[in-house]
């Protein structure tokens, strides 16, 4: 089973990341976590879709976390898509705490720049990263699996 989980920065991804690794037993990848997979960018894109693309067919359960929106293009067709949101406060709120208490007037236009980037992609799920129930999502998962 592939699952890409979707959001903008500390929209609670990475905690729905683990939540559904601990429940179904999957790998997580983030990001570019890719590029280590050969020494070009080609052909580390072509090894991970391919990668992605055998998670389909076999009993190998992947997370792919995605911040950046060119990385959806990665996900191939099958893929349960998970889109992550959360209010920008509690966005800012979690970036401040990632960045020792501080958040720099850039980086929080940059993020505000950057909120509901995502909100027209079609995704199979939404999952509240602020209130949502994280045993419920995963008991979803877990029951495409069978």
């Amino acid at each position: 089973m592939l699952i890409g989980i979707i959001g903008e920065n500390c929209s609670g991804k990475s905690t729905l990341a683990e939540a559904i690794k601990n429940a179904i037993g999957a790998d997580i990848i983030t990001g570019k976590d890719y590029l280590k997979m050969a020494k070009s960018e080609n052909e580390a894109i072509s090894l991970f879709k391919t990668k992605l693309k055998d998670a389909l067919l076999t009993d190998k359960n992947i997370v792919y976390v995605i911040s950046e929106k060119e990385h959806i293009s990665l996900l191939p067709d099958g893929a349960i898509r998970i889109l992550v949101k959360a209010d920008i406060d509690t966005i800012k709120e979690r970036f401040k705490k990632r960045m020792c208490g501080n958040l720099p007037a850039p980086v929080e236009q940059m993020l505000e720049r950057k909120h509901g980037m995502f909100d027209n992609e079609i995704c199979d799920y939404q999952f509240d990263g602020v209130s949502g129930d994280l045993s419920e999502i995963c008991r979803i998962i877990k029951h495409r699996i069978i």
